[in-house]
């Protein structure tokens, strides 16, 4: 059959051979049409009425119902994509074509479907943490990141961490192109500066914390000033310890330092002990050396008193007084020459006689003893 036939395309051939003959030409075009939209029609639950054959505009109203009740189901579809819950604890961030619209409280919520609208969300209760110098562990070392330079020029490996919150889901979202990355940026920076303003010694020994309190003061001021909606909550200096390079040579110094104090504790010690018994035995000497000067000069001022005195009454009587101090002079000063002389007169009462020894009292003689 030739393509020009016009019976071509319209079931059996009208040939030669008839109908139902053996050459038969290309399947009904409107049938398979109809067939078609009588498929369809039973997929929704719709039969055929009984009889004969219905013409081509009908099966064209059955497809077009059918077309349009998927057409509602996918817009029904591409609408409830556009739910959306914020559990506790989160924010969610609206955006209409890629620009922020709102934000969204926890619960359900609902914006338009994409690509119209599209969401974030913040997890705002999330306590996100940097590690600076390392990684996992304070073995890990980053050298790039933990050699630091004080304020006595000498180096210090330093390895911290940071731990921060998100306090405002738009800023954090909007303002900074890679938040965390910023962040870990902003804490290597404002550690730097802070120990660039301390002395070794006291970064490894004495003021760790009080450097890390300066440095979360730092790191929070930044923050504020770029519009970051990061909230630093603590830093932790988790090592500080010189270049593995120069660890020996520093210890050796380090342990100079120690037997320097130890020794400059010992003198202290041995001071301590030793000035107040000096002070002590000073005090001591000074209080019997008043007491001393405060007898003489009371001696002194009765000998001085007793001698006017003695002068008042020699003015009166010479004589008499001249005696009387003679008996006393003789009566105390001179009683153990006294008795060393009873001792010569009894010797030379042997040799001399009585009378000699008299005559030596009587008139006073004054004897030369070996």
């Amino acid at each position: 059959m030739s393509l020009n036939d016009p019976n071509w395309g319209r079931g059996g051939s009208r040939g030669p051979q008839g109908p139902g003959g053996g050459n038969q030409g290309p399947p009904d075009l409107d049938e398979l049409w109809r067939n078609f939209n009588r498929r369809l029609a039973d997929l929704f639950g719709r039969r055929r009425r009984e009889g004969g054959g219905e013409p081509p505009s009908s099966g064209g109203r059955f497809a077009f119902g059918g077309a349009g009740l998927l057409f509602l189901v996918v817009i029904a579809i591409w609408a409830a994509s556009g739910f959306f819950i914020v559990v506790e604890g989160t924010r969610g961030i609206v955006l209409t074509f890629g620009k922020y619209s709102r934000e969204s409280t926890s619960g359900l919520n609902w914006r338009m479907p994409w690509p119209i609208q599209s969401h974030e969300i913040v997890n705002l209760s999330q306590v996100r943490t940097l590690e600076v110098g390392y990684r996992n562990n304070v073995r890990t070392k980053v050298l790039k990141e933990s050699l630091m330079l004080t304020d006595d020029e000498n180096i210090v490996d330093v390895q911290f961490a940071v731990q921060y919150l998100v306090k405002d889901a738009r800023d954090y979202i909007f303002k900074v192109r890679r938040p965390d990355e910023s962040a870990m940026q902003i804490a290597e920076t404002a550690m730097r500066e802070v120990i660039g303003k301390n002395r070794m010694d006291a970064i490894l020994y004495e003021t760790q914390v009080d450097v890390a309190n300066k440095a979360r003061d730092l790191m929070q001021e930044i923050h504020d000033r770029y519009e970051t909606g990061i909230q630093i909550s603590t830093v932790t200096i988790q090592n500080a310890q010189p270049p593995e390079q120069v660890q020996a040579a520093f210890d050796d110094a380090v342990k100079a330092g120690q037997d320097r104090e130890r020794q400059k504790n010992e003198g202290q010690a041995y001071a301590n002990d030793v000035i107040p018994r000096a002070r002590g035995t000073a005090a001591r000497l000074a209080q019997e050396a008043d007491g001393y000067r405060q007898r003489v000069i009371a001696s002194a001022d009765g000998d001085a008193s007793r001698f006017r005195q003695v002068l008042t009454e020699y003015a009166k009587a010479p004589a008499v007084t001249r005696e009387r101090i003679m008996y006393e002079v003789w009566d105390t000063d001179w009683l153990g020459a006294t008795r060393t002389l009873d001792t010569h007169i009894l010797a030379l009462r042997n040799k001399l006689g009585g009378d000699a020894i008299t005559t030596l009292r009587g008139v006073g003689y004054r004897l030369e003893l070996p």
